[in-house]
């Protein structure tokens, strides 16, 4: 399973991907908006979103994206590890029941 971070903490990037390679994931983490932002976001097959740390620019074009490539996003106030953790263990029961 392939997972797209938005937002977080620069500092806590390589734990984010830690903690999605604990969740047998592949994932990508932007704390910060890339040029070609929508372009590097793929096909992943959820998006996780830690909505206090990102820019309104951000969430638009994973909005976007996600309406286009029908890609369940999570949204998430806290950048914490733990939040983290709790958003794969929902999202990836959402994506096994077919509900994502």
């Amino acid at each position: 399973m392939s997972v797209v971070v938005v937002g977080g903490n620069d500092r806590m990037a390589a734990r984010y991907k830690d903690i999605c390679r604990e969740y047998n994931c592949k994932a990508k983490v932007f704390t910060q908006m890339p040029s070609d932002f929508e372009k590097q976001l793929g096909s992943p097959d959820l998006m996780v979103v830690f909505t206090d740390t990102v820019s309104h620019k951000m969430v638009r074009v994973v909005n976007r994206r996600s309406e286009r490539g029908n890609i369940p996003v999570l949204r998430i106030h806290n950048a914490s590890a733990a939040a983290l953790k709790k958003a794969l263990d929902s999202g990836t029961e959402q994506l096994l029941n077919g509900r994502g």
